[in-house]
């Protein structure tokens, strides 16, 4: 793939991986990408998973013609882009290794082996000429590891953006980008959505024209609407309006309460009803749909003095993230002592920015006449 004149794409898809991170789902495997700038010098731009390493040094011999890389730039030391940096150094023996110093510690962790003969220790704002093309390189702390960094071609005008506004899905898949892309954002860098609007700041500043990130599709077209994005999702904000129901239910009395109330939801004029049952789906789907609706409704039965396990981890999952401005509503279920709601407005209170329904329903065991009443209320109210 050939990106501009002098940059080449050089990464692989995965296909074989069923769990990234060992958590999420991807159906449609994932792509780890590198790149190629070719110049009076040469730079290759990260590392691949240590499985498809051939892969990747065949790619680039095939793309240097005869040619050998003058530096590897090391942005993330996460293994998927890192763990072929050995093999690279065996098969290039010249090439100087640019990262950051937090990163060659991560490589003497890693491989017992920092490469003190080949470094290159980069900081924000520190260059690299390759010729035509120079880099100025971007620290971008905990997006989403410590080590980070970003660098600017200021020739091509291309962001390298490390792991940043990647995506799920390897890259001979046709899907929408949003969906996949927000799963993962929330998903693995979620939680650091300070450092990313800091990194935004930076950003601000440049002439992009291209993002090349560490996964998914290279970006060169209608950069603001990714860059919005990513301003909405690393500022809490709700991207679209809309009523997230996540549910567990043992013997289906919390289900019925839950399509009675997507039903009267949308009887009132509510734009958008999701639902996600928290026992069978991904649990990934559900945390990425409560970060992207502005209304969400919690509804599960009481279970062991606590709540349904199910609905714990999905909570935790929420506040792990910074989960924040939403409004909020509760379905609780107890056939002796209910107790749900009480216990999930505890493990809310760290979320800043929640305005809870006045309506809240309880159910004694099943729906009946004065639950039913409180449904149709908690309708009218999420949709006022």
């Amino acid at each position: 793939m050939q990106i501009t004149n002098d940059v080449k794409y050089v990464g692989v898809n995965d296909r074989i991986t069923d769990l990234f991170e060992g958590q999420y789902i991807i159906p449609n495997g994932i792509s780890y990408n590198s790149y190629a700038v070719i110049d009076e010098k040469i730079a290759v731009f990260d590392s691949v998973d240590a499985r498809f390493a051939n892969e990747w040094l065949s790619n680039i011999e095939n793309t240097l013609n005869g040619r050998s890389p003058d530096y590897l730039i090391v942005q993330h030391m996460e293994p998927d882009h890192s763990s072929s940096i050995s093999i690279f150094a065996e098969k290039y023996p010249d090439a100087k290794i640019v990262s950051s110093a937090k990163s060659f510690v991560m490589m003497k962790n890693f491989f017992g082996n920092d490469f003190a003969d080949k470094q290159i220790v980069v900081g924000e704002g520190d260059g690299l000429s390759l010729g035509k093309h120079e880099f100025k390189f971007i620290t971008a702390p905990m997006v989403h590891w410590p080590e980070v960094i970003m660098t600017y071609d200021t020739a091509d005008k291309i962001l390298f953006s490390a792991d940043a506004f990647g995506k799920f899905g390897a890259l001979d898949e046709q899907e929408d980008w949003a969906c996949e892309a927000r799963r993962y954002y929330i998903g693995i860098v979620g939680k650091y959505g300070v450092q990313v609007q800091s990194v935004l700041k930076k950003a601000a500043s440049l002439d992009i024209k291209i993002i090349c990130p560490l996964h998914g599709p290279v970006l060169n077209e209608n950069l603001e609407y990714y860059l919005n994005l990513y301003n909405i999702w690393s500022s809490y904000q709700s991207e679209s309006k809309g009523v997230l129901i996540a549910y567990t239910s043992v013997y289906g009395n919390t289900k019925k309460a839950v399509e009675l109330l997507k039903e009267k939801l949308l009887e009132n004029g509510c734009e958008k009803v999701a639902v996600n049952d928290l026992a069978r789906c991904d649990m990934a789907e559900a945390v990425e749909d409560a970060f992207r609706y502005d209304r969400i409704v919690f509804a599960t039965t009481t279970y062991n003095a606590d709540i349904f396990p199910f609905m714990r981890t999905f909570i935790d999952h929420l506040t792990e993230r910074n989960f924040s401005n939403k409004r909020v509503a509760f379905i609780e279920n107890g056939s002796w002592a209910p107790m749900a709601t009480k216990v999930m407005k505890v493990m809310l209170e760290k979320s800043k920015n929640l305005t809870y329904c006045e309506n809240e329903v309880k159910i004694f065991s099943a729906l009946n006449d004065e639950s039913k009443e409180k449904i149709l209320l908690l309708a009218k109210e999420l949709c006022n």
